[in-house]
């Protein structure tokens, strides 16, 4: 088979493995990269070996309408980012801290709104140390134990200590839709491309769909 032809054939064999395979929406902060479309080939890369169809945010924003002006653009993602995630029968999150000691407040909204369409939730954090220790370390001396040993912060406010790597309803909304949260400890040069703990989910992703039936590839 002359070589044209042979690419043309495993072109049309993924395309049509793709089709059948569940649908992981590919969420995190990593769509702010320089690479950002490196980094989503590399994640869809995984998704196939594992038997997934990867949709990434940025399949969306190719369809954007370059006649709206920014705060029309911005809404008009956020609309496709939905519909994305409808369209898809699971979501892996990189929750890794962003800008801050939490997770990207648009990542936590996807998995929020992936739970409440009934979505099962993987995520993945590159950064090893929990939230209250990211929390210690922001404020410093600023940071003190009342008498019935509650941590507060400057302004008196409680900081949270549930032994979780972030808010709590985080990792409730996880947990409660039967996915996994994989923690791994990334060197700073790696904090938003090393993919370890997201190839860990979707082993366990691949697990939960054999489980339930589901013929992967």
């Amino acid at each position: 088979m002359p070589k044209e032809q042979l690419e043309l054939a495993m072109t049309c064999l993924t395309s049509s493995r793709d089709a059948d395979a569940p649908r992981v929406y590919l969420a995190g902060p990593e769509v702010f990269l320089v690479d950002a479309d490196g980094l989503s080939e590399r994640k869809k890369t995984l998704c196939r070996r594992y038997g997934f169809q990867g949709v990434s945010p940025l399949d969306a924003e190719m369809r954007l309408d370059s006649n709206k002006n920014r705060r029309e653009t911005g809404l008009q993602i956020s609309r496709a980012n939905e519909e994305l995630i409808r369209s898809c029968n699971t979501i892996i999150a990189n929750v890794t801290p962003f800008r801050g000691i939490s997770a990207d407040v648009g990542t936590v909204y996807e998995m929020g709104f992936a739970r409440g369409v009934g979505l099962p939730v993987f995520a993945y954090t590159n950064v090893a140390t929990n939230f209250l220790g990211r929390t210690a370390a922001l404020l410093g001396n600023t940071l003190k134990q009342d008498e019935e040993g509650c941590f507060r912060d400057g302004n008196d406010m409680i900081v949270e200590n549930w032994d979780l790597m972030d808010n709590l309803m985080i990792e409730g909304c996880i947990q409660s839709s039967n996915g996994v949260l994989v923690i791994e400890d990334a060197s700073p040069d790696q904090m938003f491309t090393f993919l370890g703990g997201f190839e860990k989910c979707l082993l366990e992703a691949r697990k939960l769909f054999l489980g339930r039936g589901h013929v992967l590839r």
